[in-house]
């Protein structure tokens, strides 16, 4: 009987935690196909039957038709682009390598973004990829073609600074079952849920990264660009605060070349009506501070000419200017013919 008992409890156990244990995934999977299933209905509650930005991860599964890679066999796509690009090499002040995209090509056909589960048949409709800021596409395929060489075209090429290295092909697909995340506008028609670019300026993305993926790569440029701003600002502040200190020294420098001026104007009046001297009768050329003879020197770095070369010479040390009170560099002595 104990051994029943004991047996019994095992059961118990063993089946309590399995119930428990399979009751929670079943919640799982019925939140995940009841979140699905309301997406209709919280479009139809939205304003405008319409969320204006929206972040949707799912498979890619086609409508009707896909495209098939040109070449690589059984590979299916609702996205396919062909690029061929000529390469070159130029010769300037360094030797680099350039490209030009000279024929491209971009098919589609309609698909939609399904869940992970097969079980679940509500899937979101793509409209116009080609549109996405960020249209994440596999390479499928690639090849390089190089250009044929003689010795004529090797000169040619040598003269004209530019060499053709070949044509680079490629083929791009957005294959069918890959996962990808689709940021853009949400939007409900005739009960269909469609993802379109949004409004508002806003970045319509359909990339293979996960939704934390491409918000740090997203977040990685956002960084740079903060960087950039700062520097820049900090430039900006730094060039306007050295300017405006610029200007501030000049209206200094001019306030005090101004009041030195009327200082001396008014020093002359003053020693013109000692001497009792008519101003009006001094010659123009007459020395500023002895007032009888002609002025003959040039103080250099300031430029004035306002004393003769015995003023200059009883001028105390450290000679200064009378006028601007600038120090005197050199003296340069006028000749008149």
């Amino acid at each position: 009987v104990l051994e029943f008992h004991i047996k019994t409890m095992l059961v118990l156990a063993s089946s309590s935690a399995l119930t428990a244990l399979f009751y929670s995934i079943y919640r799982k999977r019925a939140t995940t196909v009841a979140r699905l299933k309301d997406l209709k209905a919280l479009l139809c509650e939205a304003p405008g039957r319409c969320v204006p930005y929206a972040v949707v991860e799912g498979v890619v599964r086609s409508v009707k038709e896909t495209l098939n890679s040109q070449f690589v066999e059984n590979c299916r796509g609702v996205v396919e682009r062909l690029t061929l690009k000529e390469e070159k090499m130029v010769w300037n002040r360094t030797t680099n390598s350039t490209e030009k995209i000279i024929h491209q090509r971009t098919n589609t056909v309609p698909f939609v973004l399904a869940s992970h589960d097969d079980d679940v048949t509500a899937s979101v409709r793509v409209l116009r990829p080609l549109e996405a800021s960020e249209l994440d596409l596999e390479t499928t395929y690639e090849n390089f073609h190089p250009s044929a060489q003689s010795l004529s075209s090797a000169i040619g090429h040598f003269l004209s600074g530019e060499r053709p290295k070949g044509i680079h092909e490629t083929e791009e697909m957005l294959r069918v079952g890959d996962s990808v995340t689709g940021v853009g506008e949400l939007v409900l028609d005739n009960n269909l849920v469609k993802l379109q670019p949004p409004k508002q300026g806003l970045c319509y993305f359909l990339t293979r990264l996960d939704y934390d993926g491409l918000l740090r790569k997203q977040s990685g440029s956002l960084r740079l660009w903060q960087v950039l701003t700062a520097l820049v600002g900090v430039a900006a502040c730094s060039t306007l605060l050295y300017i405006l200190w610029r200007r501030y020294r000049h209206h200094r420098r001019s306030r005090k070349e101004r009041l030195l001026l009327e200082a001396f104007a008014r020093q002359q009046r003053r020693r013109l009506r000692e001497l009792d001297v008519d101003e009006s009768r001094l010659a123009p050329n007459i020395c500023s501070i002895c007032l009888s003879r002609p002025r003959s020197c040039v103080f250099l770095e300031c430029g004035h000419v306002c004393a003769c070369v015995q003023c200059c010479d009883a001028l105390p040390a450290p000679k200064l200017c009378p006028i601007c009170r600038a120090p005197i560099d050199r003296v340069v002595t006028l000749y008149n013919s």
